[in-house]
């Protein structure tokens, strides 16, 4: 029974129900924290902490301090607001210096736990009102004169961490405390070493406290083992893993919150390198078809372009198509910026491989950047007699190369088409790694928006084929999201990388600007004179996350709700517009809840220009291709990150016209933020993807929500130098120790941490 069945010496991989204070209430909210066993809460890393290290007496204290007091309860009593439906508590507190109020909203409860008489440290920020002061939702904690005092939510540095309903950081405290032993209170030895003595305020005169040092207590204390090699601790001076537990946890200053980061975030730097460094060995382990690159053919394939190959488009070809030639496979990113022109190298790539017989599987993950694949490389390669597949969830078309046009056929006979080789370049979704697909030669995997599929999934993709060929494709990745250097040597380690940082010879820079509240009425007039031109408009709605409480749903249910959310915007922006802004003019929406052939109706027609203006979702951040259209406007802004403002950015300027991006901010604060700022002054998505970075962290940047790693690892990605370390010494175990035999806590460990992890 969860509560009930603790065991003495808990160990960290035994189920969080065993720990003492764990009842069933909370079992759920700590899961959705990701907290199923010992060892994660003790890995739920604190996010902040308060300051309530200042120790006064009640006379001592001034408006706006924050401050710890030690003060006894002389009444305490709770009242409703019936104007606000609130619960007010409010306490009378006093030491020898005087007399002071605190004041609680919404907590009720607290007249049962602090009772008239008893001792209380109270901890927060002192508020004035009239002539006198008063606490406000101060963190308390009862003192018992008649044993030692327990420090944990007042009187020093105290951790604040990752909520959910049900669970609240000052429960992941008691949590911690039970876990570890208790660092602040006088009983037996430590358990997680000498270093965890705890402290203890002692009082010795009516003006002051001081700190004095003893052991924890002989609890449930969790053994910590070290998996580090000794050398490394010595070489790079970290604290032990018991002492960074303790001190990440519980520290006295914030010297020791940063010795303990440093400590847990190298660890954890490390077993991604390994992870990381280990996936690309077994792929060059593996043998891969050489496909030699056609120089003939490629020649006349570049010279049937309307355009001219940018230097840094024909270096990055060149890359791509010398690793295919070789018997170990390609794992290589190709990463440009928004119109860079990364199909047409991807094209190329293709040619080459259908070229020699090899089949080629171009996968997208939304169906409208699918199909647009497959309408542009029907007509790139065309005239070399390939025909083009397109499989998604819903059809399966082919272009005939012969007649020049696409037609639809059963999902059996195009699977059929493969599989007789008859089909060699085969664009679509996820569907084409769906059970029944099969391709007996596939040469080549291109995986577009590469940040879609994380590490283990690639080498689970190429896997699967080398069963089906007896050898692996070569796999090329693409992104039009520019990535920060300190990602590339992390999460993207196991890519080699082709860069194209040139855009096409001719191309307008597109002028951005920011447009606050009061400047909407004549940017619409300026919107309403470019579509009288003959141009075209897209209005991105704002970015929304669903509700608070939807944590505790689990992540289907988030979606739905997510996208629930954004229907009912679009919607409203279509209604505005329509009726009230541009009742004249020729209005569409896209939203994610259309069935795929109303989407490509919508898309196809407004590429024909049949209407003027677009409203959507984020669905048009990347491939859409509309030349004509040389206006986004983008709604809320400042909510949406550098990286995808500049990618709705990059859907206009495609053609001759001058294009704009218009930022509607939704008051003038915001509306002067770095973020915005930044974009205005900067077309290159390289430099705008380290600012974003710097900006907004790690966590924002990836999408915690997505990103599957560990708070303290996303915030260490932006540590250059402890990134490089982590790395230098990933490679050099992997050559001393290929498979870490001799470092078997480690290797343990490392399966386990790759289980719980991954990078999408």
């Amino acid at each position: 029974m969860i509560g009930k069945t603790h065991i003495k010496n808990i160990g960290l991989s035994d189920p969080i129900e065993k720990l003492k204070g764990v009842n069933y209430k909370i079992v759920k909210p700590l899961k959705v924290l990701g907290i199923h066993t010992v060892y994660d809460l003790l890995r739920h890393i604190p996010f902040r902490y308060d300051d309530f290290s200042k120790i006064v007496n009640i006379a001592e204290l001034t408006p706006g301090e924050t401050a710890t007091i030690r003060a006894k309860i002389d009444k305490i009593t709770n009242k409703r607001t019936w104007k606000k439906n609130m619960y007010v508590t409010e306490a009378e507190v006093s030491d020898e210096s005087g007399m002071i109020k605190a004041v609680w909203f919404n907590q009720p409860f607290l007249i049962r736990n602090l009772k008239i008489g008893s001792l209380v440290n109270l901890a927060g920020k002192a508020v004035s009102y009239g002539n006198s002061l008063y606490l406000q939702n101060p963190a308390y904690e009862r003192i018992f004169e008649s044993s030692t005092s327990e420090h944990t939510h007042t009187g020093g540095l105290v951790p604040i961490y990752r909520e959910t309903a049900g669970i609240t950081s000052r429960w992941i405290r008691f949590l911690v405390k039970n876990a570890i032993g208790n660092p602040r209170t006088e009983k037996a030895e430590p358990r997680l070493g000498k270093s965890l003595a705890g402290l203890r305020f002692v009082r010795q005169s009516q003006s002051s406290w001081t700190k004095r040092e003893h052991s924890p207590y002989d609890g449930q204390a969790a053994q910590m083992e070290e998996i580090l090699p000794q050398e490394i601790i010595k070489k790079h001076n970290l604290l032990p893993i018991s002492s960074a537990i303790l001190k990440i946890h519980f520290p006295e200053n914030t010297d020791e919150v940063k010795e303990a980061k440093r400590r847990l975030a190298f660890e954890e730097l490390l077993l991604i390198q390994l992870i990381i460094l280990k996936a690309r060995r077994k792929i060059k382990k593996s043998a891969a078809p050489p496909i030699p690159f056609d120089i003939e053919k490629t020649k006349k394939f570049v010279a049937s372009l309307s355009f001219t190959l940018t230097d840094s488009q024909r270096k990055a070809a060149w890359e791509i198509l010398q690793d295919m030639s070789k018997n170990i496979p390609m794992n290589r990113l190709l990463e440009g910026d928004v119109g860079s022109g990364k199909t047409v190298v991807a094209a190329i790539a293709a040619l080459n491989a259908a070229s020699k017989g090899r089949q080629i599987a171009i996968m997208a993950p939304t169906e409208v950047l699918a199909r647009q694949h497959f309408h542009t490389l029907s007509s790139m390669v065309a005239e070399f007699g390939f025909n083009v597949g397109l499989l998604t969830g819903n059809s399966a078309e082919i272009f005939d190369s012969e007649v020049k046009s696409e037609y639809k056929l059963k999902k059996q006979e195009f699977l059929n088409q493969l599989t007789s080789k008859k089909l060699l370049i085969t664009t679509g979704t996820h569907a084409l790694i769906s059970e029944k697909v099969s391709f007996p030669s596939l040469g080549l995997i291109v995986l577009d928006e590469q940040h879609r599929f994380g590490v283990n999934q690639r080498a689970e993709l190429l896997q699967r084929y080398k069963t089906v060929s007896g050898l692996m494709p070569h796999l090329l990745s693409m992104t039009a999201t520019p990535i920060p250097r300190t990602l590339t040597l992390t999460l993207y380690g196991d890519l080699d990388i082709s860069l194209l940082n040139e855009m096409p010879k001719n191309r307008k820079n597109i002028v951005t600007k920011i447009i606050t509240p009061s400047e909407r009425t004549s940017a619409y007039d300026f919107v309403r004179e470019e579509i009288r031109k003959g141009r075209q408009a897209f209005v991105i709605c704002p970015r929304i996350d669903a509700q608070e409480d939807s944590k505790i749903k689990s992540e289907k249910t988030y979606q739905q709700e997510l996208l629930k959310k954004e229907v009912k915007t679009v919607k409203e922006e279509y209604q505005k517009l329509s009726s009230e802004i541009f009742p004249d003019l020729k209005i569409e929406m896209l939203h994610g809840k259309m069935k795929p052939q109303e989407k490509e109706r919508i898309m196809k027609e407004f590429k024909a220009n049949r209407f003027n203006i677009l409203v959507s979702t984020s669905v048009i951040e990347v491939g859409i291709d509309v030349p004509n259209a040389v206006l986004m406007l983008i709604e809320g802004a400042e909510h949406f990150g550098l990286a995808q403002l500049h990618q709705f950015r990059g859907r206009v300027g495609r053609g001759e016209y001058q294009s704009y991006c218009l930022l509607f901010a939704e008051n003038t604060t915001l509306a002067n933020s770095r973020r915005l700022k930044a974009l205005i002054n900067c077309q290159n998505g390289f430099e705008l993807a380290e600012k974003d970075l710097e900006i907004r962290g790690p966590g924002d940047f990836l999408g915690t929500r997505q990103s599957g790693l560990p708070d303290l690892t996303m915030a260490s990605l932006t540590n250059k130098i402890l990134i490089k370390e982590a790395r230098e010494e990933a490679i050099q175990l992997l050559k001393e120790d290929s498979e870490l035999t001799r470092h078997p806590k480690l290797k343990n460990y490392l399966a386990r941490f790759n289980a719980k992890i991954h990078f999408e």
